[in-house]
């Protein structure tokens, strides 16, 4: 985990060629390797946008109003969970639970926590990250 982690945070994202190489040097097949970095939804396998967001969608959240944040998120930077602004910037992401339910809906951006999100403070955050 700890190659894997420093992989990402020094290329952004683990390729295949990445991937085969360092497990070749960690004495792992890469098919074990694969399976760990998949496993972890923080071990990107693709290239993601400079600022990850990372949308709680948990029940807690997504009665607290998750889905409407996705739908402005979606509209202000034109991406839908899954894909990467057209400049870049921004990935949004779906997480399973971010363990901030007693302040939900939540998201993680720029390696922040932020819970009781509502448009505004959505547009606020997203200010913030505008690399």
């Amino acid at each position: 985990m700890d190659a894997l982690n420093h992989l990402v945070k020094q290329r952004g994202y683990i390729s295949d060629g990445v991937l085969a190489e360092s497990a070749a040097a960690l004495g792992m097949s890469t098919a074990e390797l694969d399976e760990v970095a998949t496993f972890y939804n923080l071990i990107f396998r693709k290239p993601v946008g400079e600022s990850v967001i990372l949308l709680c969608d948990s029940v807690t959240c997504w009665m607290l109003g998750s889905g409407a944040i996705a739908a402005h998120i979606t509209k202000r930077l034109g991406i839908k969970p899954g894909e990467t602004s057209g400049d870049g910037k921004f990935t949004l992401l779906p997480i399973v639970c971010l363990g901030h339910c007693d302040h939900a809906p939540a998201m993680m951006l720029g390696g922040g926590l932020h819970g009781g999100l509502d448009a505004a403070r959505v547009d606020e955050l997203l200010a913030g990250a505008n690399l």
